[in-house]
């Protein structure tokens, strides 16, 4: 079964968009607290208090789904440019929030207290890169979730050149 959670287009700054449930107010430019032990450089989720999702378009609109499944996706389609997995422990009595930079928008999320296995695909990272000022949406995310027990980060596929850009600049830090 699936759950949507989230599908709107999510206008932010600096490309920022985070899932919060601790005391923290998402990324801070503290590329070390979010990526420390992970191989990717889009999804951080080491700090324990959220995920930070890296999404390509510095500011204007992207596209952001997240859906809640009952169990592991099927491997991610064709149409995924850039694909990467990451492990959260969401703790009993969090409130789950979404929020972009400077926590300009925000809003509740419906997930519970446990361990997932996030799956982050993207399309149109080089497009949302490139694309800064245009009028409509250029770059899509899809965010799946499910309970599954916590493992090591993974880069299942990674195709655009933003993305190899930020695997590089970021991610490796293991």
């Amino acid at each position: 079964m699936e759950q949507v959670l989230l599908d709107r287009l999510i206008d932010t700054d600096y490309g920022q968009f985070d899932l919060l449930w601790g005391e923290d107010y998402g990324f801070d430019g503290d590329w070390d607290r979010f990526f420390a032990g992970q191989s990717n450089g889009l999804v951080g989720a080491a700090s324990g208090q959220g995920l930070y999702l890296n999404l390509a378009r510095r500011s204007g609109g992207s596209r952001v789904r997240i859906v809640l499944l009952d169990e592991a996706p099927d491997p991610a389609g064709g149409e995924w440019e850039d694909v990467v997995e990451v492990s959260i422990t969401v703790p009993v009595a969090a409130s789950l929030r979404w929020s972009t930079w400077a926590g300009e928008e925000s809003g509740a999320l419906g997930l519970g207290s446990g361990t997932y296995r996030v799956r982050t695909s993207a399309r149109g990272r080089d497009a949302g890169r490139d694309g800064e000022f245009a009028d409509e949406a250029v770059d899509l995310y899809l965010l799946e979730i499910w309970p599954a027990p916590a493992q090591p980060d993974s880069i299942v596929r990674s195709i655009s050149a933003d993305a190899d850009y930020w695997h590089r600049e970021v991610g490796g830090r293991r």
